[in-house]
């Protein structure tokens, strides 16, 4: 248990009170479905970014990664080092033309809205597929978050774990529920500037009590020199092109990720969107590296080795011990942001695809917008709940559910949204077998080992996926290539503010 648990438990009161008066705020300005999923596509350049960057990166920022750090070493830079790169070029391939293209095809609100107009699916089959793809994956994606929570509330207040994950529950609910797109974003600013300045002054600080940088390494190469090698292991024992491939290939994952893609959608203009790549970018780089930074001197710091999951609270442990109980309040607080900031983000986008895809298009197509909006903040509640209960065994690591969840989304939907935006023949058919072929293996690769079978598996997933799409959409070609081009270049120069 942390020390001075009262005084932490007032600066985590003060932060809790000021998202809930931000939900409160959103709340009172969402007026119907597309304000409750889009925010009514106002997003600002510096909300955007800094609302796709925490709502990515999550609680994993500030125990997984530092974990990984702390086991391994620069071995993890080649993760970070995948999702600093995937981070750019989601921005630079994906942004603009999914804001433009999504309100081009019949004002999209939602990804499966947005496959399913593309296609002109009348069936309603790959928006029903894509709507359940995002329910399953974003379950166990939502669960990391809890697991993330319960152990920062453990570790701080003593709380036996199934308390400490209901707490979780509860405080992401409050605002979630109530203030939709607007509270989650505009709360995303507050969490992501949380976040970047407690990773920034935590590693510096215990730089500074080891004594620098030359000191920290020259004590890191006496205790493990392969800890300075990025192409071994701590043991010593080469990565390998599987293990280097696992690693970087986390950064395939942005193109596929609904709650990162819903900020490309709800930003203002398509003109903003450069202004909003240069904020994230650097933000992405500040964070990892200030995250595999604390991991390291925290092995240098923290004298009794930490076994397992109990790797995943080297954060909250540096903290405890640096820092006075009131700074140390603040910086614990970042852990909450992260938790939250991806979590809420997660529960709305599993929310809007219940809402939007599956009840109204499928259930209610006369349901009013007040009646949207209440089973949207139901739905909020359910997928909650559901999520409590996968995150209820304390053994689980942040990173491996993550892990899990980020390859089923880009597998599932990253060659699918790529394609979409730039190949005008592609067909609904396509889409559909490359949805379903990446997130099948994805769940098939986890179950196996040995060999080819230990590397991550969203790379197989994406490759599959984009087989399937590509042949598929060959076989069963339509009789008249989608005019993607003209419709790109049409609202672009309509609407060159991009407010639709």
């Amino acid at each position: 248990m942390i020390q001075h648990p009262v005084v932490i438990a007032l600066t985590f009161a003060v932060y809790f009170a000021s998202v809930l008066a931000i939900g409160w705020h959103a709340y009172r300005r969402t007026r119907d479905l597309s304000d409750f999923i889009l925010g009514g596509r106002r997003l600002t350049s510096g909300v955007a970014a800094l609302s796709a960057s925490a709502s990515d990166m999550s609680g994993w920022l500030l125990l997984g990664l530092p974990g990984l750090a702390y086991a391994v070493g620069l071995e993890s830079l080649w993760l970070s080092g995948g999702l600093l790169l995937g981070t750019w070029l989601n921005w630079r391939l994906v942004a603009t033309r999914l804001r433009i293209l999504s309100a081009a095809y019949g004002n999209a609100l939602t990804l499966p809205e947005y496959f399913s107009n593309r296609f002109d699916d009348r069936s309603g089959v790959l928006r029903a597929l894509a709507a359940l793809v995002i329910l399953l994956f974003f379950l166990i994606y939502t669960a990391s978050g809890l697991v993330a929570g319960g152990k920062l509330f453990e570790s701080v207040f003593g709380l036996p774990y199934l308390w400490a994950v209901v707490l979780a529950v509860l405080s992401i609910i409050l605002y979630t529920a109530f203030g939709g797109f607007l509270a989650v974003s505009w709360t995303d600013v507050l969490q992501g500037l949380l976040m970047a300045l407690a990773l920034i002054l935590v590693p510096l600080i215990a730089l500074g009590q080891i004594g620098g940088i030359d000191v920290a390494v020259a004590r890191i190469h006496d205790l493990n020199p392969e800890w300075l090698d990025p192409l071994t292991n701590s043991e010593g024992a080469s990565l390998g092109l599987i293990g280097i491939l696992s690693l970087a290939a986390w950064g395939l994952g942005y193109f596929g990720q609904p709650h990162i893609l819903a900020r490309f959608q709800a930003i203002e203009s398509h003109r903003r969107v450069g202004a909003a790549r240069r904020i994230a970018v650097a933000w992405v780089a500040v964070t990892l590296i200030g995250a595999t930074l604390t991991g390291m001197t925290g092995a240098l710091l923290i004298e009794t080795p930490l076994p397992g999951e109990a790797r995943e609270t080297i954060f909250i442990l540096l903290v405890n011990l640096l820092f006075h109980p009131l700074v140390a309040g603040i910086l614990l607080a970042a852990i909450l942001a992260a938790i939250m900031s991806t979590a809420d983000s997660q529960l709305l986008v599993c929310s809007s695809a219940f809402t939007e895809d599956l009840y109204r298009s499928f259930l209610r197509r006369s349901a009013t917008q007040a009646e949207l909006v209440m089973v949207g903040r139901g739905a909020v509640v359910l997928v909650s709940l559901i999520a409590l209960g996968i995150a209820l065994d304390p053994e689980t690591l942040v990173l491996d559910l993550v892990a899990h969840a980020w390859a089923g989304f880009g597998a599932a939907f990253g060659p699918a949204l790529v394609l979409s935006l730039y190949w005008p023949r592609m067909t609904g058919l396509g889409a559909l077998a490359g949805i379903l072929t990446g997130g099948l293996t994805v769940v098939i690769w986890k179950q196996l080992d040995g060999g080819l079978f230990d590397l991550y598996e969203i790379l197989p997933g994406i490759i599959l996926s984009t087989v399937a799409i590509l042949v598929v959409s060959s076989i069963y070609q339509a009789n008249h290539a989608d005019r993607l081009a003209e419709r790109f270049h049409q609202a672009r120069m309509a609407d060159p503010d991009g407010n639709s």
